[in-house]
């Protein structure tokens, strides 16, 4: 069965609104060799137009920096689910739209093969996470406080601890340090 891994960006606070807080290459690079062990990315509808059509774009134009431009051709390469009641479609040729039944589709989905499945955001990761479906956890904190934005899982209902599994933690230059969880 493959693999789903969450993997988000926050700050020492849990503020995970990345407009509150930088990002740096070593970030991108993180995100870009979690995403080598992919093959889908599973988005809401506000992430999904956070990330397309950015991204891809970069990817076309290679308009920024290398590690930028790197991440960009790694992510324009996935293909892309997109849970939405509101998009009627997507120009995004990568991309389908899931409307219904989504603890079902994403089952079927970890059960088809490929490479493992990325997700990100915040709502619908927290609903897939108390679903129990989530297996690997990939939280970057940043050594910043922001003191204000939305936080982390602060409406999340569980229906009891996960108890994850810490498997490693990576410093990254910028000072963010990259901590990796499995779900037992």
């Amino acid at each position: 069965m493959r693999k789903l891994i969450y993997g988000i960006n926050v700050s020492l606070d849990g503020c995970c609104d990345h407009t509150k807080f930088g990002g740096s290459d070593d970030i991108l690079d993180y995100f870009r060799e979690l995403l080598h062990d992919t093959d889908l990315i599973i988005y809401g509808r506000k992430t999904y137009e956070l990330m397309v059509p950015f991204w891809p774009e970069v990817a076309q134009t290679q308009s920024m920096n290398a590690a930028a431009n790197a991440y960009a051709k790694t992510f324009s390469a996935l293909d892309r689910v997109v849970i939405s009641k509101t998009l009627n479609k997507v120009a995004d040729q990568k991309a389908v739209i899931l409307r219904d039944n989504l603890k079902d589709a994403i089952i079927n989905l970890k059960q088809q093969p490929g490479k493992s499945i990325s997700i990100g955001g915040v709502d619908l990761p927290g609903q897939v996470i108390a679903w129990g479906l989530v297996d690997e956890f990939h939280i970057v904190v940043h050594p910043v406080v922001v003191g204000e934005g939305r936080r982390l899982f602060s409406e999340l209902n569980m229906p009891e601890n996960l108890g994850l599994q810490l498997q490693d933690t990576v410093t990254l230059t910028s000072g963010a340090v990259a901590l990796r969880y499995l779900k037992p």
